[in-house]
């Protein structure tokens, strides 16, 4: 190897190149280059050419982060797109613990080859890139069925919301990586859910497309999860489910700490097994019967009128079978029936000929102001009762266009919406009115002295907002009524993944659920989140009728809200806190040199 310590003039056969050889076919010495680059210099600060190192190890070419160099087409090059790919393919397999696959057990294993990839991670830079292509992945595999209506804009939307997962990533590796310490895995199992936690907590903003595919959801048919969502809403579910996989983590990748681990494991298991036989089912106070119409689907450009018909048949058929109400889908009603007494005066009849109120919604123009509404619209045997909700949660593109100004022009794509929705102001609790053989002082089935239960009516998109059904029963909603319509989504996970939201919202606030579609999947659920009778599916245009306990129990979620969140909040804080103080630091460790640099400033090694 060529001595980098030679001076300029030296003899060629004192620190030659041991490629330039000797003799005739020795390489004459060239001289200043003043063709060089000129980042390296002249003169007795240029760095000297050192020529291929046979004798150096491959392991050094890496950048300060660990990640490999390599060369266009070179080995390390496809080791790092294997990579990123296996990142984005991690980041998706909690998927399939939603509907419609449904595997809810999965969900629990799920995070596992996530987490042990951004473990094994060489720098912190590319965890934070498997952060965020798994973040990726994950928001395109829950959301892959708003291609109908997004198309190509899915992608740059998935990478915008995977940016949520680097700093989780960068959390992950700076507790798992390497030989974690008893006193970092132990931490691992508490601080990785709560970092979890905060990105569904951000994601759940309304802008950013709500709280859709919260982990905890896939667990809607758990029992003792339903009753764990009781105390702490979902997010206590979703909790629950990251530190399993945290924990399973940690079984594969240290093994001399699989009593953490194990550990871990059996804190879960008390949590969930606490749940289950400590925490009782709301309190049955009486009945109410809700019948579900579900029209079906209706094409083509008299397809509204058609569909209005078809529920008014179906609603007819239920006459004799003395309801409480009957709920339509979203969208059921073309026009405001306060502006066309024509429409009021059939919806009046058929309330009459039932004996039992009607909730249908609204989508159109609002008679008294102007703007297209969503509205849920309360009518009775008398007429319209003067009750409407206006649908407050948009869904964004789907009604209406952020920033229409700017990205108006991708309307000319998919199906958004043409023209924005307006939002209403404020939730709303509804009375049902009096009927031919019943009064406004008791239910049917409530004895003597029971209430008819005061209704709070949610839209669509809205019933995967734990806070909303939390208010409208900290206002005196005894059920909750979801109208929906995701025949746009026919074919995909959309409709079931979208009833099965409402089990969770039963569960935390121990109020039934009745939740009715245009075109399925309708489906009503008891006070304890359980699923009263079949669902109606998307093939069915039909009735339902469901008997649904009432319950004036208060849950621990509707008590005390969201403090799973506070709580994952002050977690992270603390071991950021820690992590800046050195707590976690190994005994004996110093701080990290920073390495050497070349005169080009990328990361090298001192001189041979």
């Amino acid at each position: 190897m060529r001595n980098p310590f030679a001076r300029r003039g030296q003899h060629p056969e004192q620190g030659q190149h041991p490629e330039q050889g000797h003799g005739p076919d020795r390489i004459p010495d060239q001289g200043p280059d003043r063709d060089a680059d000129p980042e390296q210099g002249h003169g007795p600060d240029r760095v000297p050419d050192q020529g291929p190192d046979r004798d150096a190890d491959p392991d050094q070419d890496h950048d300060r982060d660990g990640t490999p160099r390599g060369r266009p087409g070179g080995r390390a090059r496809r080791r790092a797109l294997a990579r990123s790919l296996l990142a984005v393919g991690c980041g998706a397999l909690p998927a399939l613990a939603f509907p419609a696959p449904g595997l809810w057990w999965w969900a629990y294993l799920a995070l596992v080859p996530w987490l042990l990839l951004i473990r094994s991670a060489p720098g912190a830079r590319r965890a934070a890139l498997d952060g965020w292509l798994g973040g990726i992945g994950f928001v395109f595999a829950v959301h892959h069925w708003l291609l109908p209506s997004l198309h190509v804009f899915l992608l740059p939307l998935s990478a915008l919301l995977g940016l949520l997962w680097l700093p989780w990533a960068w959390l992950v590796r700076s507790l798992l990586g390497g030989v974690p310490s008893a006193l970092r895995a132990g931490t691992a199992l508490v601080a990785v859910p709560s970092g979890w936690l905060l990105i569904e907590l951000v994601r759940s903003w309304e802008g950013l497309g709500g709280p859709w595919g919260l982990l905890g959801a896939s667990q809607w048919q758990v029992p003792a999860a339903l009753r764990l969502a009781s105390v702490g809403g979902v997010w206590l579910v979703t909790a629950l489910v990251v530190a399993v996989n945290t924990a399973v983590a940690l079984l594969l990748a240290a093994p001399g700490l699989r009593a953490v681990g194990v550990a871990g494991l059996a804190a879960c298991a008390l949590v969930a097994g606490t749940a289950a036989w400590g925490v009782g089912a709301p309190r049955v106070t009486g009945t109410v019967r809700v019948a579900l119409v579900q029209p079906g689907v209706f094409d083509g450009a008299d397809g509204a009128e058609r569909r209005f018909d078809r529920a008014e048949e179906l609603t007819r058929s239920l006459a004799g079978q003395r309801l409480d109400l009957v709920v339509w889908g979203e969208s059921g009603v073309g026009a405001d029936p306060a502006g066309r007494p024509d429409l009021a005066a059939r919806l009046t009849a058929l309330s009459r000929e039932v004996d039992a109120p009607l909730l249908v919604n609204v989508d159109a123009r609002r008679a008294d102001r102007p703007g297209i509404y969503k509205s849920a619209v309360m009518v009775g045997p008398e007429g319209l009762t003067g009750e409407r909700y206006d649908k407050m949660r948009l869904v964004p593109f789907g009604e209406y266009i952020p920033a229409r100004g700017v990205l108006g022009w991708v309307t000319s794509f998919g199906k958004a919406a043409d023209e924005d929705r307006r939002r209403g102001t404020e939730p709303v609790v509804m009375r049902l009115p009096a009927t031919g053989d019943g009064s406004e002082e008791g239910a049917r089935d409530g004895g003597a002295g029971a209430r008819e239960p005061l209704v709070g009516p949610l839209v669509c998109f809205e019933s995967a907002f734990p806070d909303m059904s939390r208010n409208l029963v900290r206002d005196g909603a005894g059920l909750l009524v979801v109208q929906s319509a995701t025949s746009t989504f026919q074919k995909s996970w959309a409709p079931a993944q979208h009833a099965s939201l409402a089990a969770l919202r039963a569960a935390e606030t121990g109020r039934p659920v009745a939740h009715a579609t245009l075109t399925g999947v309708s489906a009503a659920y008891g006070p304890d989140g359980r699923r009263i009778g079949p669902v109606l599916g998307t093939d069915a245009s039909a009735v339902a009728v469901r008997e649904l306990p009432l319950s004036d129990s208060t849950t621990g979620y509707v008590r005390w809200g969201d403090w799973p969140l506070y709580g994952a909040l002050a977690v992270v804080g603390a071991v950021c806190a820690a992590e800046g103080a050195g707590a976690f630091r190994r005994p004996g460790a110093a701080p990290r040199a920073r390495r050497a640099r070349t005169a080009r400033g990328s990361a090298g090694h001192p001189w041979h």
